[in-house]
């Protein structure tokens, strides 16, 4: 991309078991990358006293502050025993979640925030901050859910291909999480959206439709097994909503990956409701990849979104 990156994997802290369970994950693949993990508690303090009480402004602020760099030890304790050795910095900011966690995005590799956070200053709410980040952040954003599982070998990485250039960042993210993780990849291809007047819908020849839809699925693979030959691939192509195909392939998955357009919401297979539903509804994790920057590519010959 074209800001140069610092090699993080940045975390945003709030106190919440979820944050600490996405703390776990990131040590895991900040390890995995070779790459400093980045601990982020934003701290939402106005300059506002408390009315008739001037000092207890100060006092409220002082124990608010040592709340977050409690929970950032306790975060940073966690990241250090799932993985030892790893390059730990923390980091207290001054400002609002989803401000802070944009910025961070902007110079780091990843940024992971867990499922659901404190309703507090400084919550990590998933309506707003995870939301906000799928669509305007500036690398790749892990929204952690389903974590704890104990998953097989055989747990794959699915990613959710729309048949456009969009999601060749998804898949360049998700081949080499799969690579990565020493894990197959499921490739899903649905085009039951692709086809909305119910008129013309009797009239269509299905089966030709999915053989062509396999073909497109085919053309966006072309290239990545010769890149990653250490990857099983299965494909699903299917005539069925993408959400409902997105979540019943994530049963039993490690990591769904699915693409962002960044600015402006989301593109392809995440429009939406899917993306809502997505981000809200999966059984594992979800990574929501940003499109490369023109002339930038993401195809398997070019350089790629995913972090390295």
């Amino acid at each position: 991309m074209s800001t140069s990156r610092s090699r993080t994997v940045v975390v945003g802290i709030d106190g919440s078991q979820s944050a600490l369970e996405a703390a776990r994950w990131a040590a895991d693949e900040a390890s995995r990358r070779h790459l400093r993990l980045r601990l982020v508690y934003a701290f939402g303090w106005t300059t506002e006293l408390v009315v008739g009480h001037p000092g207890l402004g100060e006092r409220r602020r002082d124990i608010m502050l040592e709340h977050a760099r409690r929970d950032l030890a306790a975060a940073e304790a966690v990241a250090v025993e799932h993985a030892p050795g790893l390059a730990v910095e923390r980091e207290l900011v001054v400002g609002y979640p989803i401000g802070v966690l944009v910025t961070e995005s902007r110079r780091a590799d990843l940024v992971v925030v867990g499922d659901r956070g404190l309703s507090r200053i400084g919550g990590l709410l998933l309506g707003s901050v995870a939301m906000a980040l799928a669509a305007h952040g500036a690398c790749p954003v892990v929204v952690v859910r389903g974590a704890g599982q104990e998953l097989p070998a055989s747990a794959p990485v699915v990613v959710g291909i729309d048949g456009s250039p969009v999601s060749e960042a998804a898949l360049a993210f998700a081949y080499e999480e799969a690579s990565l993780r020493g894990a197959p990849l499921v490739a899903v291809h649905t085009w039951m959206d692709l086809v909305a007047d119910p008129v013309i819908a009797p009239l269509l020849d299905w089966e030709a439709i999915e053989v062509d839809e396999r073909v497109v699925l085919g053309e966006r693979l072309a290239g990545w097994a010769e890149k990653y030959p250490d990857v099983p691939v299965r494909r699903v192509v299917t005539r069925d909503g993408p959400a409902h195909a997105l979540l019943k392939e994530a049963v039993g998955a490690r990591l769904l990956v699915v693409g962002s357009r960044g600015r402006g919401g989301f593109a392809g297979i995440v429009l939406g409701s899917v993306g809502h539903a997505l981000l809200h509804r999966s059984p594992c994790p979800v990574a929501v990849v940003r499109p490369e920057e023109p002339g930038e590519g993401a195809g398997p010959d070019g350089p790629q979104t995913a972090a390295r």
